[in-house]
């Protein structure tokens, strides 16, 4: 199998679609995916996810099927320094590096401001619903390996977000989730690849061949967006992304 993990265009988030940039980044992603043979397509509910697929797939007069977990990632903390709701993920290097915790795989649960909120719910969603989907098409889980009857040559794109698209790769292949989302980056449009390898007979274990692709843009003569990356922020000192 191979499972293709597609970030979105350059959003606009006041209207939840694609800037004039993003459209033609999606344009440009859609002149590399319809060169490639994929056999099923599921996309997120929100509207940038889709106004990128739709680029694609109005080309192959193809559909996409809907997964709601497939939506940006949901979960939230409460800053203890402005007592605001704040993204699960947006802690400073000077906080997360030095929380042994954050490191694991696993015992990043145990972190007592993400237990503030609901990130773990939604991390847990996120794994359930990608295994569900595996499932379907005949890899299911077992501890850390997949297992299969039958490990085909079928291609799956899923159109997502950055964030739910980082804890799908450090499922997949065991990586502790803050140290992955915040040491690589999936630019917008860009695409991650992640192939199966059957070593042992019916056992089968995920490998990324590519993550955060954008050579169609660099073909295209595009820049490269920095949505996603965090912005150097001297001198700000408000809320624990800035200040711990």
């Amino acid at each position: 199998m191979k499972l293709l993990i597609v970030r979105h265009g350059e959003p606009d988030y006041e209207t939840d679609s694609l800037t004039e940039k993003g459209k033609r980044e999606a344009a440009l992603l859609a002149d590399r995916l319809t060169q490639t043979p994929i056999d099923h397509f599921y996309v997120s509910p929100l509207g940038r996810a889709r106004r990128t697929a739709e680029a694609t797939l109005s080309r192959l007069g193809r559909e996409a099927v809907t997964l709601d977990w497939l939506q940006e990632f949901r979960g939230r903390i409460v800053d203890p320094v402005t007592g605001e709701a704040s993204i699960a993920w947006d802690f400073a290097p000077q906080y997360w590096t030095r929380c042994p915790e954050l490191w694991g795989q696993q015992s990043w649960r145990e972190n007592a401001l993400l237990q503030t909120g609901n990130a773990e719910a939604i991390y847990d969603e996120t794994v359930r619903g990608l295994d569900a989907l595996l499932a379907e098409h005949g890899y299911r889980r077992e501890g850390h390996l997949y297992l299969t009857d039958d490990n085909t040559d079928e291609t799956i794109c899923l159109f997502c977000h950055f964030g739910v698209g980082m804890i799908m790769l450090s499922h997949l292949i065991g990586l502790p989730f803050y140290p992955t989302i915040h040491g690589f980056i999936m630019a917008p449009s860009s695409v991650t690849t992640l192939v199966t390898e059957e070593r042992l007979p019916g056992q089968v274990w995920f490998r990324c061949t590519g993550l955060g692709d954008v050579s169609h843009l660099y073909a295209g003569g595009e820049p490269i967006s920095q949505f996603g990356r965090y912005r150097e922020r001297y001198g700000v000192d408000e809320g624990l992304g800035a200040k711990v």
